[in-house]
């Protein structure tokens, strides 16, 4: 699933699927494109005081990971300016994250993250990174 194009940075994906906090999470990339990632999640453990639906920050958390990722599978590094998230519905289940890159210059990148449970529309996250030593 990966357009030509700069090429997939695999130290990149094992950084993050590795990380301490991906694996306590249980958050896996499963798939890479040029500037695009989609990482899964189950909601299990991770809910809140609301009867039973994700907790908003695991949410938050993977689309927020799923950014990080696409933000670093280019040739610069960056790492976020800003981010914000819209909640669309309730989570459950087997959480799916695709991150994209929608805008960018030399210094900074706008991503869009899309968290799904199945077919359903669960958040909309928009992350901004900018260059680490422009």
């Amino acid at each position: 699933m990966k357009p030509p194009g700069i090429p997939i940075n695999q130290e990149i994906i094992e950084a993050f699927n590795s990380c301490e906090f991906a694996q306590l999470l249980g958050m896996k990339v499963t798939g890479v494109w040029d500037h695009g990632v989609r990482v899964t999640m189950t909601t299990e453990g991770k809910t809140g005081p609301n009867g039973g639906a994700a907790h908003g920050g695991a949410i938050f958390t993977l689309a927020d990971h799923a950014f990080g990722i696409a933000a670093n599978m280019g040739r610069e590094r960056q790492v976020a300016l800003s981010a914000t998230i819209q909640y669309i519905s309730p989570a459950s289940g087997h959480l799916e994250a695709i991150a994209e890159r929608i805008s960018g210059n030399d210094l900074c990148s706008l991503y869009r993250v899309s968290v799904s449970a199945g077919d359903r529309l669960v958040a909309i996250f928009h992350g901004t990174g900018i260059q680490v030593n422009p």
